[in-house]
């Protein structure tokens, strides 16, 4: 199931992503050759205007074929009888950078989407349990190594916690504490529910856990009371793009910390997740609801775009840097260089890639 919803996620991404670049194309006046939904083989196609739409077998995307993206043979196409001012290259340079940005815009403002509705629908928020209203749930925020409640997976809900055939419903984090102190050190039964599973497991409280306080008895959770709040569509709004925001900032940051540190021989990939990692965090995000689904797809959609907009070959941002130097120099940059750069580059993805699936394995094993 966690790799279906991955393939989903990741489709829908990068089909809004390529969608951007189309339609962008489309609105400065480029011949778009294909939209193609999914990656080759080819099932079937529709021709509409001068682009076919094809609909193809790996269900992992799409692409957008764009008339002289790459390369155009002027004499060959001009004796064609073809308009050599509609291909990708015979634009202005501002289209070309339009048309390159296009793919990360429109992944930054789906992520905006997606926040705006998780706002829309409700969010988890911490809540102090005095004002809290009888639908706050108490959630499982953390557990100490070690420790009794290691067990318990983390976001899990406490459904009731029982002493002596007596038990709580719904426990508030001052109930559940009261009650592991009052036990200490018989074991309580503890009711919880993580994704569709419902569970009850005895933990015994224990001693030594809490440096400040080694006496005290506790099972080693650190709880959180948590209630859905809901905000209307202007406050939705504004706070999904204060996410956003939030967002692009925290991980442009961390990528270019990773990036520094790669120059001295100080990055750590291990703390780098790939498409096996991911798997296994968007089935964790579903599990807890299709809130926490939607925000994670956010993030995705946003690391993606700070990703391609790196001055890297093979990425919009590469093809950037050389729209920028033939701008500069008003010379167009050989095409069989170009594609050579772009294929190193490409190389030097695919290896990352594969660097970061091997340390996802080794820590699945």
């Amino acid at each position: 199931m966690s790799v279906i919803l991955f393939l989903g996620v990741l489709f829908i991404l990068v089909l809004v992503h390529e969608w951007g670049h189309f339609i962008t194309a489309k609105k400065t006046g480029m011949r778009v050759d294909e939209f193609g939904i999914g990656f080759p083989p080819k099932l079937f196609s529709i021709k509409k205007g001068e682009t076919e739409y094809t609909f193809n077998a790996l269900p992992i995307g799409g692409f957008v074929r764009i008339w002289g993206e790459n390369y155009v043979d002027s004499d060959a196409d001009e004796q064609a009888g073809q308009n050599i001012d509609r291909a990708f290259s015979s634009r202005p340079k501002w289209a070309q950078a339009l048309v390159l940005v296009a793919g990360v815009t429109m992944n930054v403002l789906f992520a905006w989407f997606l926040f705006s509705l998780t706002y829309m629908i409700g969010v988890p928020t911490s809540v102090d349990e005095s004002v809290a209203s009888d639908s706050a749930q108490l959630y499982i925020a953390g557990v100490l190594p070690g420790s009794p409640a290691e067990v318990l997976p983390l976001g899990s809900t406490i459904n009731s916690i029982t002493y002596e055939s007596v038990t709580t419903d719904n426990p508030t984090p001052s109930e559940f504490s009261s009650i592991i102190m009052s036990a200490a050190p018989a074991a309580v039964d503890i009711s919880y529910t993580f994704g569709d599973t419902t569970e009850t497991i005895s933990l015994a409280p224990e001693q030594g856990l809490i440096d400040d306080n080694p006496d005290r008895y506790v099972v080693g959770a650190s709880l959180s009371l948590l209630e859905v709040e809901k905000r209307g569509f202007v406050a939705a709004v504004v706070d999904g793009f204060h996410a956003t925001w939030g967002g692009l900032v925290g991980i442009s940051t961390g990528l270019w910390s990773l990036i520094s540190q790669s120059v001295v021989g100080d990055a750590d990939f291990s703390q780098i997740a790939g498409p096996v990692g991911i798997v296994g965090m968007v089935g964790d995000a579903a599990s807890f609801g299709i809130t926490a689904l939607l925000t994670f797809t956010a993030i995705i959609s946003l690391n993606l775009a700070v990703i391609n907009l790196l001055p890297f070959p093979a990425l919009d941002g590469g093809r950037l840097v050389f729209v920028a130097i033939e701008s500069v120099t008003g010379k167009r940059i050989p095409p069989e260089w170009a594609g050579r750069v772009n294929l190193v580059g490409f190389a030097i993805l695919m290896l990352l890639m594969i660097t970061v699936t091997y340390n996802d394995i080794l820590r699945l094993l």
